[in-house]
C-alpha cells in the first residue's frame, strides 16, 4: 500500500500553460459533485422538515401554476414541473457533457472499453429492477420498476470522498461511467415509458430541430446563442409530444466535443495578445476573445461554467420539491416495511453492487480478460455498494409512476437507500483493510491495465535517464528550463529519487517558445553538454539560473563545468541539439502535453499538485500495479 514521507508540506506547484492541459476529464466534476452532497442532503432535510411541520404549504408551493407566453402561445406548468423537467435538464446537460469529455479524452477514448461500463450500468440496473417487481408482485405496483434502477451520482462520488484514500482513485471513474450508462438508460425509461401520451407532429418538429443543431455544429458555428434558442425549441416540442422534455439536456451534451488545446491555437492565442497588448482596440480584444474561445473545447467551457450551478442550486432545488414526505412517526415503520419502500430498498442495496460485480466477473470471463476494470474485486464491490444509492432520478421517475400513498412509500424507501448504503460501503471497505497486505493490494488495485497517456515510450539509450535504468518505476517530466514551476519541482524530484526507491526520471524538453524566448536554446545548451556527457550537470545548472540564459551565460555555464568550451559553441551555433529537441517536443505533442511541467508516472498522466508528498503516493502506486503486474 502506499506510504508518504513524513516532514513534507504540500505545496501546489504552477505550470507554465499554453493551455489547461493538466485538468482532468473528471478532476473539477468530482471535486464539485462531493462537495454538493452535503447541499443536497440538507436540502432534503429541509424538505422533510417543511413538509412535516407544514404539509399543506409545502405542497401549495411547489403547486403554483407558473406561465410564459407568447402572444396566444405559451406553456404553463406547476412550479414542481418547471423544476423537474425544465431545470434538470440543465443537470443532464452537465451530465452528457462529462461522458462526452470520457469518451473524447477519458478512459473511453479506447472504444472497447466501453463494454465493460456499459454491461455494468446495465446489469446494475436489471437486478434491482428484477428484485423491486419481485417484491411488488401482486401489490399493483409492478409499475413504478423504473424508481429503483438509477443511481445517483453525486452522492456516489460523496461516499467515496468521505472514504478518501482507502479506495483507489480509479474507482471513481469506473463508477461515474457507469452512473452515465445508468442515467442514459434512465432518460429512456422516462422518456418512453413514463411519458404522456404521443403526438407525432411534435415529436417531428424536435426531431426536425434537432437535426438543424447538428447541421450547425457541422458547419462549424460556436455562437451559443442559436444553440440556446434551438434547445428552447426542442424542450417545447418534446413536451407537447408527451416525452418527458428532460431529455433534451443529455442529447445537447452528448453531441458537444471535448478535445485538449493544440500548442499551435496556444501559440496564435499568445500572439493575438501580444497584438492587443500593443494596440489595445475593440477589434483586437474581440479577436482575442474569439482565439480563447476557439483554444478550449466548447465542452469545457460549458462544463465549467453550468456544473456549479447544476450541483449547487438546480439538484439542491429538486431535492427541496419532491423529497418532502408527510407521515407521522407511528405510521413511518409502516410505511418502510411497504413492499414499495422494502423493495426499492433491497434493490438498491442488494442488487446494484451485485449487478455491477456480476457484470464484472462476466465481461472478465468472456474477454479472457482483455476487458476489465483499472479496481479489483474488493474496490469492485465497494463501489456497488456506493452505487447502492437511489435520490435525483429515482425521486423524478417515482414521481411520475406513483401518487398518494404510494409515492410516499417510494420516497421513503429512496431515502433510506442513503445512509444504508453509506454503511454497507464502510463495512464492505473496513473488511478490505483487514486482509493481508498482498491481498488487500490485489483487491483494491487488481491487475488490468489503463490507458497509457504517454504516446512515445521511454527510450533507454535515447533519453535522459537520472537513476535506475529499466527501473519498476519512471517519471517522465516535459519540462522548459526558463519555466519557474520546473525550477520550483526540480528539489522535490531529488527528494522523490533519493526517497522512492526503484525509480528511474526522464527529462524530456518542451520549450514554450512563445512565452519563453530562451527556453529553445537552453535546451539545445544541455543537449551540447550531453555530447560532452554532462546533461543532467547542464541540465541543473540552467534550473538553478533560470533568469540567466544567454548565449553568453551558457558559455560561462560550460566553462564552470569543465567542459570543451569551444566545441560547446560550435555545437550551440550548429544547432547539433535542435533535433533531439524537436522529437521531444513531437512526442510530447502526441501525448497532448501543451504545459510545463507535465509528469508521467508509467506511462499515466499524473493529475495534481506536484509536491512531494503526491508524487510519492504516485509512485508507490504505480509501483504496486507493476508489481501485481509482474509474471
Amino acid at each position: 500500500m502506499t506510504s508518504k514521507i513524513p516532514g513534507t508540506r504540500s505545496r501546489r506547484a504552477g505550470q507554465s500553460v499554453c493551455s489547461d492541459a493538466m485538468r482532468t476529464p473528471l478532476r473539477d466534476f468530482l471535486r464539485t459533485e462531493t462537495g454538493s452532497a452535503v447541499v443536497l442532503v440538507a436540502a432534503a432535510l429541509i424538505a422533510l422538515v417543511w413538509a412535516g411541520a407544514a404539509p399543506a404549504a409545502y405542497e401549495h408551493t411547489w403547486a403554483t401554476v407558473l406561465s410564459v407566453r407568447v402572444g396566444s402561445a405559451g406553456v404553463g406548468l406547476e412550479l414542481r414541473e418547471w423544476i423537474n423537467s425544465g431545470l434538470m435538464a440543465l443537470f443532464f446537460f452537465v451530465v452528457g457533457l462529462e461522458a462526452r469529455r470520457e469518451f473524447d479524452m477519458g478512459e473511453l477514448r479506447q472504444r472497447h472499453r466501453l463494454a465493460l461500463p456499459l454491461v455494468a450500468g446495465v446489469m446494475g440496473m436489471l437486478i434491482p429492477v428484477a428484485v423491486f417487481v419481485a417484491f411488488a408482485a401482486g401489490h399493483d405496483a409492478g409499475h413504478g420498476w423504473g424508481a429503483a434502477m438509477s443511481t445517483d451520482t453525486a452522492f456516489v462520488l460523496g461516499i467515496l470522498a468521505l472514504l478518501g484514500d482507502r479506495l483507489p482513485g480509479t474507482l471513481r471513474a469506473f463508477l461515474l461511467t457507469v452512473s452515465v450508462v445508468d442515467d442514459f438508460v434512465a432518460l429512456g425509461v422516462i422518456a418512453f415509458v413514463y411519458s404522456g401520451r404521443l403526438s407525432w407532429p411534435a415529436l417531428l418538429v424536435a426531431i426536425a430541430t434537432f437535426a438543424l443543431v447538428l447541421l450547425l455544429r457541422r458547419a462549424g458555428v460556436r455562437h451559443g446563442a442559436p444553440y440556446a434558442v434551438l434547445a428552447a425549441v426542442v424542450w417545447v416540442a418534446l413536451l407537447e409530444s408527451g416525452i418527458d422534455p428532460v431529455v433534451t439536456g443529455l442529447m445537447f451534451g452528448l453531441i458537444t466535443y471535448a478535445y485538449p488545446a493544440s500548442r499551435s491555437d496556444l501559440e496564435r492565442t499568445t500572439g493575438l495578445f501580444r497584438l492587443f497588448r500593443e494596440q489595445p482596440t475593440p477589434e483586437l480584444e474581440r479577436s482575442l476573445r474569439q482565439g480563447l474561445a476557439t483554444a478550449i473545447s466548447p465542452n469545457e467551457r460549458l462544463e465549467r461554467l453550468y456544473h456549479p450551478w447544476s450541483s449547487y442550486v438546480i439538484v439542491p432545488l429538486f431535492a427541496l420539491a419532491n423529497a418532502g414526505i408527510h407521515v407521522p412517526l407511528s405510521g413511518l415503520v409502516d410505511s418502510l416495511a411497504s413492499p414499495i419502500a422494502l423493495g426499492i430498498v433491497v434493490a438498491y442495496v442488494v442488487g446494484k453492487p451485485l449487478g455491477i460485480t456480476v457484470a464484472e466477473l462476466l465481461t472478465t470471463r468472456l474477454s479472457r480478460g482483455h476487458l476489465r476494470p483499472q479496481v479489483g474485486w474488493g474496490a469492485v464491490l465497494a463501489g456497488g455498494s456506493a452505487a447502492g444509492v437511489g435520490f435525483t432520478v429515482s425521486l423524478l421517475i417515482a414521481a411520475l409512476a406513483f401518487s398518494g400513498e404510494q409515492l410516499t412509500q417510494a420516497k421513503i424507501g429512496i431515502l433510506a437507500t442513503v445512509p444504508v448504503s453509506l454503511a454497507l460501503t464502510w463495512m464492505i471497505t473496513a473488511l478490505v483493510h483487514a486482509l493481508p497486505q498482498g491481498t488487500r493490494t490485489r483487491a483494491l488495485l487488481g491487475t488490468g491495465q489503463g490507458v497509457t497517456d504517454l504516446a512515445v515510450p521511454v527510450d533507454w539509450d535515447r533519453d535522459h535517464v537520472r537513476g535506475p535504468r529499466n527501473a519498476l518505476v519512471s517519471v517522465v517530466e516535459y519540462g522548459d528550463f526558463e519555466c519557474p514551476y520546473c525550477g520550483q519541482t526540480e528539489p522535490v524530484l531529488r527528494q522523490l529519487l533519493a526517497g522512492a526507491g526503484d525509480v528511474s526520471y526522464v527529462w524530456r524538453h518542451l520549450p514554450l517558445n512563445d512565452v519563453h524566448p530562451h527556453a529553445q536554446l537552453a535546451a539545445e545548451a544541455t543537449e551540447a553538454a550531453a555530447r560532452q556527457d554532462a546533461f543532467w550537470e547542464m541540465h541543473d545548472v540552467l534550473l538553478n539560473h533560470q533568469g540567466d540564459l544567454r548565449v553568453e551565460d551558457l558559455l560561462r555555464y560550460a566553462a564552470q563545468l569543465a567542459l570543451d568550451v569551444h566545441r560547446f559553441e560550435n555545437d550551440l551555433r550548429a544547432h547539433r541539439g535542435a533535433a533531439h529537441v524537436a522529437e521531444d517536443v513531437e512526442s510530447a505533442d502526441l501525448s497532448g502535453v501543451a504545459g510545463t511541467p507535465t509528469f508521467f508516472v508509467n506511462g499515466r498522466v499524473h493529475r495534481g499538485p506536484y509536491d512531494l508528498a503526491s508524487l510519492t503516493d504516485a509512485v508507490y502506486k504505480a509501483r504496486d500495479r507493476a508489481t501485481l503486474a509482474a509474471p
